[in-house]
């Protein structure tokens, strides 16, 4: 930060010296002096209005010639100058009239002089160009303002392996024949075969596409250039495409050598049907002729990588292209585990972790926010002073990767916990009684961002495909809390706790409307599912046609809300006992759930710290705020 502050004021004060040094030198050349033309010198020295005495006549390159002095102007002396020629200076025989010498001036000096000013103001331009493009201002985006259409692909040597990858094994796979025809072309040529052109790359964040480019580069040994789609156009139109043929270029000279183009949905979206063409279109255009190649690119792979390959230019994904397209998907309970084993190397772990555990508590989590867990837990294992990390530390860094950090202190009227607690064990209870809903891994009333707690559930199987039994289910289990509130405390003292739940379950409802053909509407797709990405909703059908939308989806919701009404009404001991232990230790784990629900009664632990909570509470007026850290018990 210092850096950039002092190279700020650096070009500040350089810019400003600049423009005063132009200004002092104009006005010190030109002074005062009246210009004046040579015809007009002679008739003001025939009227004797010239100071003879004082005037100089100076030869300079080119026969030019300046001749400086003083005239009568009525009113005083008054400065002039004249610029004209050596030959009209010699015919006109002023220099006998006025008795002088006409001296030789440096024509270094005189062309110097007369192209000061010029010269400063260019280098006045050239500075503030070059200073907006240092601060990344949009010229250049930070590179040398002479060279934008220069090659901004960063060129390295990459030392990731394959056995730095880990969790998606059939990826990796794929991937091993481009390391071995990156080594031995050779082989592959006689056989009359090619490797792929292009490698595309499709996935959620995280999941490891940019660190298995890196891996192939590094098996084979070969140069790596990587770029971000969005770096290849910034202000002028045709700077993507010059740069995209400086990459090319560069990556043939490095061969054999792998390009990888990050985000490449940023440059290679479908192109319009419109006469012009934008920036992004030249550059696409250009991509589709390199990797096409009207000559051959000997060793060299592109490889990309995107979330969102629907939205690209059908061109780039046929063959000769990107010839391949590897789906790389969110890891399974089995990846997940391997994933944590990997990064839990170089860490002092409590042998009594079990990863297959903590992969059943990650669903949906991808490989980056794996190692961010692992890496959140470490950090935790130094502030609180431990040489180890335990399950403790873990747990608590995956509910800080899943809602943020715990708000311990934040303040919470009796009242409010007891809404909450009900809420939470009714999320809860829908989870434990209701057959094909996700089971119950953790409930806490402990608040973390914008909620004041959460219930953790996670699928009893990992499928590929969810049925219209499995998604009713999660409706019903989100429609849980706000059936709790009703049922315990009744309609009219419901809460807002449950807009976030209420907002899942309806975007849940209409993709089984609109995209799943879930409903009584039929087998019908309203929507792409990039068009539901976008939520572009209004006017894709009839007015006709989104009012039954809306009422289907208005049925599926309130035929849950019924379900969860019954399960908690015919399960309502279990609600007590799992608000009970919710209140007492605020957080309650999936065994102690499942003690709940099995043993119909509670835990020993919540028994022991049951009697201090009630003690605590007999003490604390009604409405009075409490700090939840004050029970910091341990579970």
């Amino acid at each position: 930060m210092k850096k950039k502050k002092s190279t700020l004021w650096f070009w500040l004060i350089l810019l400003l010296v600049i423009a005063i040094l132009a200004i002092v030198i104009t006005t010190t050349m030109n002074g005062t002096n009246e210009v004046i033309s040579f015809q007009e010198f002679l008739e003001l020295l025939k009227e004797g209005r010239i100071q003879e005495s004082n005037v100089i006549v100076k030869y300079s390159a080119f026969n030019t010639a300046i001749i400086e002095g003083y005239f009568d102007n009525g009113n005083g002396l008054q400065q002039f100058i004249v610029h004209t020629s050596q030959n009209l200076v010699n015919d006109s025989g002023i220099l006998d009239q006025l008795n002088i010498v006409a001296y030789q001036g440096s024509a270094t000096a005189s062309i110097i002089a007369s192209l000061m000013p010029m010269v400063l103001m260019i280098a006045l331009w050239v500075g503030i160009f070059w200073f907006m493009s240092k601060q990344g201002g949009g010229i250049g985006g930070g590179q040398n303002p002479f060279s934008m259409g220069k090659n901004r692909a960063r060129q390295t040597k990459s030392d990731v392996k394959f056995a730095n990858v880990a969790g998606i094994e059939e990826e990796k796979t794929e991937l091993v024949e481009l390391v071995d025809y990156l080594k031995n072309p050779q082989k592959y040529a006689a056989a009359g075969a090619r490797a792929p052109k292009g490698v595309l790359m499709e996935g959620p964040p995280g999941t490891g596409k940019t660190l298995l480019a890196k891996a192939v580069a590094g098996e084979a040994g070969v140069s790596f250039f990587s770029i971000a789609g969005s770096e290849f156009e910034e202000m002028f139109v045709g700077v993507g495409a010059s740069r995209v043929r400086e990459m090319f270029t560069d990556a043939k000279k490095a061969a054999p050598a792998i390009i990888f183009i990050d985000e490449i949905d940023a440059v290679g979206r479908k192109r319009n049907n419109g006469m012009g063409q934008s920036g992004n279109e030249q550059t696409l255009n250009q991509l589709l002729v390199e990797m096409d190649g009207f000559g051959t690119n000997s060793g060299i792979i592109v490889m990309a990588a995107t979330n969102r390959a629907d939205v690209l230019d059908p061109a780039l994904l046929r063959p000769g292209r990107f010839d391949r397209v590897i789906q790389v998907s969110l890891p399974d309970i089995k990846e997940r585990k391997a994933i944590l084993e990997l990064h839990a190397k170089g860490k002092k772990i409590d042998e009594s972790v079990s990863w297959h555990r903590v992969a059943e508590r990650t669903p949906g989590f991808s490989g980056a926010q794996l190692e961010n867990v692992l890496n959140e837990a470490a950090i935790l294992m130094v502030r609180e002073g431990r040489d180890i990390i335990t399950i403790k530390e873990i747990d608590e860094a995956i509910d800080r990767v899943v809602g943020g950090p715990a708000k311990k202190s934040r303040a919470m009227t009796l009242q409010d916990k007891d809404v909450v607690s009900y809420h939470e064990s009714g999320h809860a209870l829908i989870g434990l009684k209701l057959e094909s809903a996700s089971k119950v891994q953790k409930v806490t009333i402990i608040p973390r961002g914008n909620a004041g707690g959460y219930t953790i559930m996670t699928p009893k199987d990992e499928t590929i495909f969810s049925s219209k039994q499995d998604l009713l289910a999660t409706i019903a289990g989100y429609m849980g809390g706000r059936a709790a509130e009703e049922i315990m405390f009744g309609k009219d003292k419901v809460t807002t706790g449950a807009h976030d739940d209420l907002d899942k379950a309806t975007n849940i409802a209409r993709r089984m409307v609109v995209q799943f053909g879930m409903s009584e509407l039929g087998m019908t797709k309203y929507l792409t599912m990039a068009e539901e990405s976008y939520g572009k909703i209004e006017g894709t059908y009839s007015d006709a046609t989104a009012e039954k939308i809306d009422l289907e989806i208005e049925k599926i919701l309130n035929e849950s809300y019924e379900i969860a009404l019954k399960i908690i009404k015919e399960n309502m001991n279990t609600l007590e006992l799992l608000a009970v232990s919710l209140k007492t230790l605020e957080t309650i784990t999936a065994e102690q759930i499942d003690y709940i629900n099995k043993e119909n009664k509670l835990p020993e632990e919540v028994l022991r710290e049951k009697e201090k909570y009630e003690e605590e509470q007999s003490k604390i007026d009604a409405g009075e705020i409490i700090d939840l850290s004050l029970d910091d018990s341990e579970d």
